[in-house]
């Protein structure tokens, strides 16, 4: 019987052996699909939880934003349209920057100025720190250059010391000449600047808000430096009307960015605005403008409120992040492209699965970050700025979005801070821009109202205080510590006027390395010296 049973068993083995490993492998695969179920529905439940407290949060803290009047759709920051017939973007060279196939670049970027640009040598890095003349005597060099045909010679730079009045007006009119190469379009501009509105054909894609294209910012940026030398070396040749009407222009093409919802946009009106205060300190040093063109000047530069204005770039960039929370859930983009990641990447896998309410906490972090960052930095109903509160919130935000070991990207994704992480360390610098842009406006006007003074008295005023209200209706304060500007008079008929700075110390006048510098120094609005 044994024997039997086992030649029979023997016999039989490798079909058991099968039967088994059947068995056994179905138990195998059951289990495993089981776990594969559990884990499953594990993370569905996890999404469904996900969603709705993703929504229930992020739609909680949105009406707590609307209730307090703060626009979050970026639809509504597009600028309205406006008549033609009443929008300086509406001439056919402003169109033109806005075409993809344009050829005007040469017209305008390759001009005489343009060549001779390359050829002009900028102040010394120790002349960086105070305002100085054009050097005309230099331009003048350059444009001969450009006539004669040694554009060409490598490394080789026109620069002078000749700052006096008589070598720059002597200078003048070879500049003035140089520049006629673009007088044609400077000419049209002018006219068009006599229209009330001004609206660039932008097309602002709502499934792109950061590809947008402005290629007409770059064209401003090329256009006011061409004016202010023109500016410069008309008030050299004693021009002033001429002038003045370049420095309106110069400020109108800064204006016309004004509506525009972009942070880049007020950064290149800010910008304009500096480039335009040249010809203006210029003027005023040589006492070469008139009664009635220091009063428009100086009403032109009391308009300008870059803290409130500020309000709305942030708006629209604030409004920007959160769209763009959506286009990544609708896959209008990918995680890889806010990385700087080639694509197909482990970040793109957490994009594609990521729940809705995964975006949504992406979208509640990035606002209240946004909120937490911007916090106490400034005030623009006051025109205050605090830069010792904008670097604890800089740190702040630094030790929020850090990651510790988890590193800074992986940190994003897992605390839903990768929108705050990409597009908020970016406005930090945004409160010192527009304290810089205040500070020169403040300064212009005020050095105006001073000038203006000594024309009816003969002499500058031993205070400030001795504007109001004859010449001005109220006092400009610093914006730094919200007190006037500090300012004394100096022999020779000179003065100094200026701002603590960011540093926020009152170092008598004393400019740091930059004309605004940001850690050392004041920033200064004064003559060739004292």
């Amino acid at each position: 019987m044994n024997g039997f049973s086992t030649r029979t068993l023997a016999r039989h083995f490798p079909t058991f052996r099968r039967l088994f490993g059947r068995l056994f492998n179905w138990r195998v695969m059951r289990g495993c699909l089981f776990v594969l179920v559990c884990l499953a529905t594990l993370f569905a439940l996890l999404c469904a939880e996900e969603n709705w407290r993703g929504r229930r949060d992020w739609n909680k803290y949105r009406e707590e934003l609307e209730a307090r009047g703060q626009q979050l759709d970026y639809r509504a920051f597009i600028p309205k349209s406006v008549p033609d017939e009443q929008n300086f973007a509406a001439t056919p060279l402003v169109k033109s920057w806005l075409l993809k196939e344009n050829t005007d670049r040469a017209r305008i970027d390759m001009d005489d100025y343009g060549q001779a640009f390359r050829r002009v040598s900028g102040p010394k890095e120790k002349d960086r720190g105070r305002r100085r003349f054009i050097d005309l005597v230099a331009w003048r060099m350059a444009f001969a250059a450009i006539r004669s045909g040694e554009t060409n010679r490598r490394g080789f730079f026109f620069s002078t010391n000749q700052f006096d009045f008589e070598t720059r007006a002597k200078a003048a009119p070879a500049v003035l000449e140089g520049l006629k190469s673009s007088a044609a379009d400077l000419a049209e501009l002018r006219a068009a600047s006599r229209r009330p509105y001004s609206q660039y054909p932008v097309i602002y894609d709502l499934e792109d808000p950061w590809g947008i294209r402005i290629p007409h910012l770059e064209r401003i940026k090329g256009i006011v430096p061409r004016l202010k030398l023109r500016a410069c070396a008309e008030l050299a040749a004693s021009q002033s009307e001429n002038a003045l009407e370049d420095v309106n222009l110069m400020l109108y093409l800064a204006d016309s960015l004004k509506e525009e919802p972009l942070l880049v946009s007020y950064l290149v009106r800010i910008e304009c605005l500096q480039i335009a205060a040249q010809p203006v300190w210029e003027g005023l040093a040589e006492h070469g403008w008139s009664e009635a063109q220091l009063k428009e000047l100086q009403t032109r530069f009391l308009r300008y409120d870059f803290l409130n204005d500020l309000k709305r770039p942030l708006g629209g960039e604030r409004a920007a992040g959160i769209l763009t929370a959506d286009l990544l859930y609708r896959k209008k983009y990918h995680l890889s492209d806010l990385l700087d990641l080639p694509p197909s990447t482990f970040a793109d896998l957490i994009g594609r699965i990521a729940p809705r309410g995964w975006y949504c906490q992406e979208q509640l972090n990035y606002c209240r970050l946004y909120e937490n960052q911007l916090e106490g930095t400034f005030d623009a109903v006051k025109r205050r700025v605090s830069p010792g509160q904008i670097q604890i919130r800089a740190s702040e935000l630094e030790r929020e979005i850090a990651g510790g070991r988890l590193g800074k990207t992986l940190n994003a994704v897992v605390h839903h801070q990768l929108l705050a992480a990409m597009l908020l360390p970016a406005l930090t610098r945004l409160p010192y821009r527009a304290a810089v842009a205040q500070t020169t406006a403040d300064q212009a006007a005020l050095a105006c109202a001073l000038e203006r003074y000594r024309l009816a008295n003969g002499q500058f005023p031993e205070t400030l205080e001795a504007l109001v209200p004859r010449l001005l209706e109220r006092m400009p304060n610093d914006v730094i510590t919200g007190e006037p500007l500090k300012y004394r008079r100096g022999e020779n008929g000179r003065f100094v006027l200026y701002s603590v700075g960011w540093n926020e110390k009152d170092e008598g006048g004393l400019p740091g390395k930059w004309l605004y510098d940001e850690r050392r120094g004041d920033w200064v609005w004064r003559y060739l010296a004292e």
